[in-house]
Order: structure tokens, then sequence, then C-alpha cells
């Protein structure tokens, strides 16, 4: 595990990894990694989800064969799989994963069972939203083997990864699991100083707390505001980020708008009243046909399906745009000439 590895050195499949927690994300990091060509120990804490993990990883392996992301059929991926409720398994592992409940007494007792049964050099990582990194870490033995990695889902599609240290992290470790990432066909962010929310929640959230304000006053109503997001940021934010996009569009137009336009933003504190009378009231989203949106039990379960099939096709559109795709081009035309 030593800083000085190339990309090329670093074998997946020398490197055993242990997943804790078999929900939705669980099962897609789990495809993920047995993907880029990992042995996985994958752990069940709830009964409920050891019984349907199996077929959740299956299909995504499946569905991945089909479109071409993987190259061969699920059982080739499989024999590397082992599900098991016995956290005894994970012994050998050089590196975990937890991706259970948001809850800091969950993952202090989640963390005490890792650390009772690996090695001392076993990298802990947590897939935490928002939880600052350097918190968690006072839960553990060695908080220097302690980061974050924060997911996107489907985890076997997406090119997010968010990398994040607490302020106990060993740098050389986190360098490391830097350059693993990149297995994974990740484009990895490195997350060197810890902040609640990390990079993307803080700047998601603050979309959705400006979101929020906007339909509750009575400026756009729920789809205006979606449609909005879809047909403007959801147009190029593939190719590029809030940055670079200032840099294509003119950085001074911005630098304007932001005098006048910065001091009228929301800036409360409080859960929007909208979000906490849908939860209140037991809306879920489309996993219950309830949420910010009317759905029958049809359409939410077409939603679910249109946003599996979108994953895909957004992928295969990214792939051709990855971070460095610039510099490829004038290497490509120097090489031309």
């Amino acid at each position: 595990m030593e800083n000085t590895e190339t990309l090329s050195s670093i074998d997946p499949a020398q490197i055993p990894i242990g997943i804790v927690g078999l929900g939705l994300m669980g099962c897609s990091i789990t495809t993920c990694l047995l993907i880029a060509g990992h042995p996985v120990i994958a752990t069940a804490p709830l009964p409920i989800d050891l019984e349907t993990a199996e077929t959740r990883i299956n299909d995504h392996l499946t569905q991945s064969y089909e479109q071409e992301i993987c190259s061969k059929q699920p059982t080739f991926y499989l024999k590397n799989l082992i599900i098991t409720e016995d956290h005894h398994r994970l012994e050998d592992v050089m590196v975990v994963i937890e991706c259970t409940l948001e809850d800091i007494s969950i993952k202090k007792q989640v963390y005490q069972n890792i650390e009772n049964v690996v090695s001392h050099r076993t990298i802990i990582t947590s897939n935490t939203s928002a939880i600052p990194i350097s918190l968690l870490q006072k839960e553990t033995q060695f908080p220097n083997r302690f980061f974050g990695l924060h997911w996107a889902e489907p985890s076997h599609t997406t090119r997010f990864l968010e990398i994040i240290c607490g302020d106990d992290s060993d740098q050389e470790k986190a360098e490391w699991l830097y350059k693993l990432s990149h297995r994974w066909a990740k484009e990895p962010t490195l997350v060197r100083k810890d902040i609640r929310g990390f990079i993307t929640n803080r700047l998601m959230y603050a979309l959705y707390r400006e979101a929020f304000y906007l339909v509750e006053n009575g400026y756009a109503t729920v789809d205006d505001v979606d449609r909005a997001c879809r047909n403007n940021a959801g147009y190029w934010m593939t190719l590029v980020g809030c940055f670079r996009w200032m840099d294509l569009t003119g950085v001074a137009a911005y630098h304007a708008v932001m005098k006048d336009l910065f001091p009228t933003l929301h800036n409360g504190s409080e859960v929007p009243k909208m979000i906490d009378d849908l939860v209140k009231a037991g809306g879920k989203g489309i996993s219950n046909a309830h949420g910010f949106y009317d759905y029958t039990p049809d359409e939410a379960h077409q939603w679910r399906e249109t946003f599996e099939e979108f994953s895909y096709e957004i992928r295969r559109l990214a792939l051709k745009y990855p971070v460095d795709v610039v510099k490829k081009k004038l290497e490509n035309e120097k090489k031309a000439d």
C-alpha cells in the first residue's frame, strides 16, 4: 500500500474489499468493485438485505453486460463475491466500505465489529453523505486509516466519487485510495480538508434550499423549477463544472450579476416546511409513489426504469468527454502533425 505505486501496478484482483451494508447503494458499489476485478466480501447487518442483495447485484451485472460496461456474463464476476451476515469474514480484506444508515450510534457499533476482526493496516471508509469524517474517526481505534468514500447512485455507472480526509487521516493512504479508485472507472475528487457535506452535497443543498424558497414563496411551481434545472445546468454539467462553465461563457458577466443577486438569495437554516410536511405525511418519493409529484404505481415503476435507462445512456455520452478531453484532443493533433 505504498504511495509510490503507479496506477498500472495496482491489481484489483490482489485487493479484497469488504462491504458492510447491502441496501441500494451497497449493492451498486459491490457491482462496481466486482466489475473492476476485486474479490468482495459483502456483509448484510439487516437480514432483509440478505434476501434481496444477490438478485439486485445480478441484475446490475446483467444490465452492465448488456450495456457493454463489462465484458463478461454475471457468473464470471459473482465467483468473486461472498454475501454473508458474518462480519468475521472481513478479516483478510484490505479496504472496508461501510454503507449503513446515517446514524452515528449505528456506525459506531459497525466500526467496532470491523476493527475487532481486520488487520490494523486495513483501510476503513464510510459512504456517509454528510457526517464529518473527523467526527466518525473518533469512533475508531486507528483514526489515521479512516476516510470517507462518497459514491453516487448508481455507483457502477457514474464517474463520481469523493475521497474525504478527516483531521487525522493519513495523506499517503488517501493518495493510494485516489489511485485505486481510477480502477473503478471514476474521475475521483480528493477532499483534503474535512467539511460537512463535502463538495457535491454543499453545492446541491444550496440549490435545494433556493428551489424550496422559490416554490414556497410563489415564484415558481415544482415543475417550473425542475424544468429550469433540466434545461439549463442539466444541459452542460456532464461536460463541465461551474468554474469551467464561467470560463466558457464569460467570467465578467458572472461577476456583475453576483453583486446584485447574492444579497437576494435565501440563506435560511430551517428545514423547508414543504419537505417537512411531506416526510411527516409518509412521503418517500418514487419508492412509495408519494413525493413532490403525484404518481400512480405504474408511473412510479416507469420512472425508476427510466432513470436506470438514462444512467446507462448518459454514461456513454460522458465517456466521450472525460475530464482531460481537450488535453487529449491537442495531443492527437500534435501526433497528426
